[in-house]
């Protein structure tokens, strides 16, 4: 297959054949801590007020607004996470499709939000960059409350609420507008029905064709339960078969487990996913209800077992996903530092900068 040649974030391929790279942690653990109000989200106190104040519908918890209401918390947030050491930050854009607006009657914001979110993080990165040290932004593209492969009705297993192109659409909007925002990489994550992802993948291939523009591109299912398969239900070698025509410079897993229960199925994925890097940013342990973050583990604990992971030669980018903070991220950091990153095992479909 003929290599893939990046022209924004050169230098990654070669920092991830060097070194372990970092990937920052929970967007929504760090959003709570600031125990935000419904006026808040609104933009309380600020220009966004007037704009946001007749909305009918209750928006605290739609955290993908905080980037046009109160940039100067998810600024804050990604600041912690630079601070930390990580060498890449997420979008605020998990749920920033006009599918996952359409539950606040935000669609029409969709676009600004993703714009806003990347130009949030593109600030970030570069006032923390270095020759040294580059920080790259990755547009997140979440999974949608809306499932392509899963009837939402028990009684009818052929019935859906969503179809490819509205997916397509969805997708296409964002990638636009998460590039033009700064970001360096495009991230799929979260995946649970490989058809939603495949619909992302298709429009990231649509908008690159139409601007001649590639960026580097991660994807990364969710394995849901000891059951060793995402929600639609393919193995983690089905999944990683189905995604690999998109030629990603990484492939990975997150949310959902922590780390101790990824492990087996990061094993597999780094086997059958050969020529290409691997990420891991797993779950804090399991739920726990009576902890600061909502999650078991400390990082301690998350960055000793990532550590593991990087000493049997798993991974090339680690980090965390819900219940992890900065402190989290910045052990795992120390933790994976002294450590090889995974070698690839024949040729890549990448081409490094010269």
């Amino acid at each position: 297959m003929k290599p893939v040649t990046y022209t924004r974030a050169q230098a990654l391929p070669g920092i991830l054949q060097q070194r372990i790279a970092i990937l920052d942690g929970a967007m929504g653990t760090m959003i709570q801590r600031f125990k935000l109000s419904e006026a808040q989200y609104r933009g309380e106190g600020t220009a966004q007020a007037a704009r946001f104040a007749d909305v009918p519908k209750d928006v605290k918890g739609n955290n993908e607004l905080l980037s046009i209401t109160r940039p100067d918390v998810i600024r804050d947030i990604h600041e912690g996470y630079l601070a930390a050491g990580a060498d890449m930050i997420e979008t605020n854009t998990f749920g920033a499709t006009t599918i996952a607006q359409a539950d606040y009657e935000m669609a029409h914001l969709a676009r600004e939000m993703n714009l806003q979110s990347a130009r949030i993080a593109r600030e970030a990165c570069d006032k923390f960059s270095t020759p040294d040290k580059p920080r790259f932004v990755v547009g997140a593209l979440g999974p949608t409350p809306k499932t392509a492969s899963i009837s939402p009705d028990v009684n009818d297993p052929g019935a859906r609420n969503i179809n490819f192109e509205e997916l397509r659409a969805a997708y296409y909007e964002q990638v636009q507008a998460l590039v033009e925002g700064g970001s360096d990489v495009l991230l799929v994550e979260t995946i649970f029905d490989t058809l939603n992802a495949k619909a992302a993948l298709f429009a990231i291939d649509e908008y690159f064709e139409a601007s001649g523009e590639r960026l580097p591109l991660i994807i990364s299912g969710t394995v849901t339960d000891a059951s060793g398969r995402i929600l639609s239900g393919q193995t983690v070698t089905a999944f990683w078969h189905s995604v690999r025509h998109a030629q990603p410079l990484a492939v990975g897993l997150n949310c959902a487990l922590g780390a101790a229960l990824m492990r087996p199925y990061i094993q597999e994925l780094a086997r059958v996913a050969g020529d290409t890097f691997i990420s891991c940013y797993p779950n804090a342990g399991l739920p726990n209800p009576m902890s600061e973050t909502g999650f078991d583990e400390t990082p301690e604990v998350t960055s000793r077992l990532l550590q593991e992971f990087a000493a049997e030669g798993l991974v090339n980018i680690v980090g965390g996903c819900c219940g992890t903070t900065p402190e989290h991220i910045h052990a795992i950091g120390e933790a994976v530092k002294p450590l090889h990153a995974r070698a690839l095992s024949r040729g890549a479909f990448y081409a490094a900068a010269a």
